[in-house]
């Protein structure tokens, strides 16, 4: 089935290394990732997730004495049309994985943000842990909204674009036409997850005690 076209261009980010815990460039431009393909995806996917882990991290290393559970904290405020969903997307993933888990609050890592974006939605980052997710209104009506917002969250959580996957496989996005419905990550995506918060976080942790000692 063939995928709205995107009309804005995508900038790539050049990375140092597909290490995690590695620092993230400076950009010349924030990054994006969408729903439906593009180019260039999985190096913008790879940002926003470092850029995420990084912002945890230097939280974590604050205050070391915090909950085991890694929680990345995120502001919804300005979103309010997809309050539902996000909640939604919150409780699939907080049920979904047990390494990382996602909470509203103050001092957020990343934002959600709504409005009208010929892109349709992505989640966008600078390189620099400022981070956010934008949800189109068209895309959102075209498309299953609850899938639409879990997946984008799942960059936040380390997962790349898999447009060519099934509809089971949440991070196939826009790829299996807007019929797709299935809001809930699969078991390898799950797995991804788990895996990313339990090595990636403890070297972004590492990197993070380094520099508040310093």
């Amino acid at each position: 089935m063939s995928l709205p076209a995107r009309t804005t261009a995508v900038l790539t980010l050049s990375l140092a290394t597909a290490g995690l815990g590695t620092a993230v460039p400076a950009a010349a431009a924030p990054v994006h990732v969408g729903y439906v393909a593009k180019s260039a995806d999985s190096e913008a996917s790879r940002a926003f997730f470092r850029a995420v882990l990084e912002s945890v991290a230097e939280k974590r290393a604050a205050n070391p004495k915090a909950a085991a559970a890694v929680t990345v904290v995120y502001d919804a405020s300005r979103a309010p049309t997809f309050r539902a969903q996000i909640a939604r997307s919150t409780e699939i993933w907080n049920s979904s994985v047990s390494n990382v888990k996602l909470q509203e609050g103050s001092n957020a890592d990343f934002t959600y943000r709504e409005g009208n974006d010929p892109r349709g939605s992505y989640a966008s980052t600078d390189g620099h842990g400022n981070g956010y997710i934008f949800l189109d209104y068209r895309q959102n009506q075209q498309y299953d909204s609850t899938r639409v917002t879990a997946h984008e969250t799942g960059h936040v959580l380390g997962l790349p674009d898999h447009y060519e996957g099934p509809c089971s496989e949440l991070m196939s996005g826009g790829g299996p036409g807007p019929s797709c419905t299935n809001a809930i990550p699969d078991a390898n995506e799950r797995a991804k997850v788990e895996r990313l918060w339990a090595n990636g976080f403890a070297a972004a942790m590492d990197k993070a005690l380094h520099k508040a000692a310093r």
